[in-house]
C-alpha cells in the first residue's frame, strides 16, 4: 500500500524534519506533534502539515491526539515515534525524578503511541509503526545508564510488537541510530566527511522500510556513518 498520511511524533528540526519534507515530497500528508509546536511553524508551512500539541507521556494526550488527527485526515498510514529525553551523569548522582522523567518519555510513550497506532492499524488490516532508536539501544555507556534504560525498553517494544503485530498486517520496525546526527549546530571537520549520520539520508531508509513489500519486511535496521566504530 502506498502510504497516504502519517503522523510523526516528537518532531524537532532535525530527523523529524527531514522525515516530514521527504514524506511530503511523496505526496504524504504529514501530522506533526510535539509538547511545543508553536516552535514548528516554519517546518509546517514548508510541508503543509498539521501541527499538535501533545505530551507522549500522558496517556489521555496521545489518544486525543489520534482522535484529532483520524477526524482530521483519517487513519495515519506511517506512525513514527521520535521523542527522547536524556539525564546525564555517574548514576550516584542522578536525580532520580530525571531519570523517571528519562524512561518514561524514550519508552512509555513509545508504548502509548504504538497502542493507539496499533488499535487503529490492526482494525484496517496495515500500517506501519516506526521507532527511533539510538546506539544506547543495544549497548549503554558511562553516564547515560537512564537512556540507555529508556532506548532499551524502547528497543524491547519494537521487537514484541513486530512479532505480535506481523501476522495482522502491521509493519513494527526499529531505527538504531549509532552516531551523531548533522545539524546546524552540529557539523563535521572539513578533513572529516559524512562523519555524521545526514538526516537526510537517514529519512530515506526510513521511508525505504516503511514501504518495504510485506514478503520481505524488517523489524530493525542499523545506521551510522562509514567511519563510526561498531
Amino acid at each position: 500500500m502506498e502510504p497516504k498520511t502519517a503522523l510523526i511524533v516528537g518532531t524537532g528540526p532535525g530527523l523529524s524534519a527531514s522525515l516530514a519534507r521527504l514524506f511530503t515530497k511523496h505526496g504524504v500528508q504529514v501530522a506533526l506533534a510535539s509538547r511545543d509546536p508553536d516552535k514548528l511553524a516554519a517546518l509546517a508551512h514548508e510541508t503543509a502539515a498539521a501541527t499538535f500539541a501533545c505530551e507522549a507521556t500522558e496517556p489521555e494526550e496521545v489518544a486525543a491526539l489520534f482522535d484529532v488527527v483520524v477526524a482530521t485526515q483519517g487513519v495515519p498510514d506511517i506512525v513514527v515515534y521520535n521523542a527522547s529525553a536524556r539525564a546525564r551523569g555517574p548514576i550516584t548522582d542522578l536525580d532520580p525524578a530525571d531519570v523517571a522523567r528519562s524512561i518514561a518519555v524514550s519508552g512509555y510513550g513509545g508504548f502509548l503511541v504504538a497502542q493507539q497506532a496499533a488499535r487503529l492499524m490492526v482494525a484496517r488490516g496495515s500500517g506501519s509503526i516506526l521507532l527511533t532508536g539510538a546506539s544506547a539501544s543495544v549497548k549503554g555507556y558511562a553516564n547515560s545508564s537512564a537512556f540507555a534504560m529508556g532506548k532499551f525498553a524502547l528497543r524491547g517494544l519494537a521487537s514484541a510488537l513486530a512479532r505480535e503485530l506481523s501476522p495482522k498486517g502491521v509493519h513494527v520496525a526499529h531505527f538504531v541510530i549509532d552516531g551523531g546526527i548533522r545539524s546546524a549546530v552540529r557539523s563535521e571537520s572539513t578533513d572529516n566527511p559524512d562523519s555524521l549520520l545526514d538526516p537526510d539520508a537517514i529519512a530515506e531508509t526510513y521511508w525505504q522500510v516503511a514501504t518495504q513489500p510485506r514478503s520481505a519486511w524488517t523489524w530493525e535496521i542499523e545506521l551510522r556513518p562509514w567511519v563510526e566504530r561498531f
